[in-house]
């Protein structure tokens, strides 16, 4: 028979309570702080990666357009005669006097020589600007993705669209074109892109 449980004066009351534990309600409470923190985090890693996106498309289509601008421009400001009209990589057809010089081609002659020339013609069937070079069937592709038709423009310096052969024209040069917003995603339905437009005026070095 074990004799009963008698407190012993002076001792500590607290050496047989059990240690103290969080409580259902505390754990739930620190569950819910823990998860609002992963999930701004999370938000904040998302908002970055958009972000990233929306510049690498922008630098990617500004990138594009100063190839292409670059091209042009070294050629038109080195040329003798500039002609615009329509064209493709077999034949080039100058626009007529008292007609608007507008068309999806320019014929650039570095001298005299008519039979030396550099055409640049945007081809509508597949919405790229090219560059064809006399003497050679190598047409290289100067920009993609275009989805105007008419790229070339002969105005004088007040920005009137010319309607003869004046000399001193001055080239203006659209370009309507468009970027995957995602350029990992595959283009189809459904894709997204991103829409840009180039336009600028050139002119010959060398005014005659």
């Amino acid at each position: 028979m074990k004799p009963p449980f008698q407190s012993i004066p002076g001792a500590n009351a607290n050496v047989c309570r059990p240690s103290a534990a969080f409580t259902l309600v505390e754990i739930m409470i620190a569950m819910a702080l823990f998860g609002m923190l992963m999930a701004g985090v999370l938000s904040a890693h998302l908002f970055g990666m958009r972000l990233y996106r929306i510049t690498e498309t922008k630098l990617s289509a500004t990138a594009s357009a100063r190839n292409a601008l670059n091209q042009v421009r070294d050629e038109i400001r080195s040329g003798k005669m500039l002609l615009v009209g329509t064209g493709d990589a077999s034949s080039f057809t100058t626009i007529p006097d008292n007609s608007n010089h507008v068309g999806n081609a320019l014929q650039i002659y570095g001298t005299a020589n008519t039979n030396s020339f550099v055409r640049f013609f945007l081809d509508s069937s597949d919405g790229r600007l090219k560059r064809l070079a006399s003497g050679s069937s190598d047409v290289r592709v100067v920009a993609s993705y275009i989805t105007n038709q008419v790229a070339f423009l002969a105005e004088d310096f007040r920005g009137n669209v010319l309607t003869n052969n004046q000399n001193n024209r001055v080239i203006h040069l659209t370009l309507d074109f468009y970027q995957w917003e995602f350029p990992l995603a595959t283009a189809g339905p459904g894709a997204m892109y991103d829409y840009f437009s180039l336009h600028t005026r050139l002119t010959r070095r060398s005014i005659e």
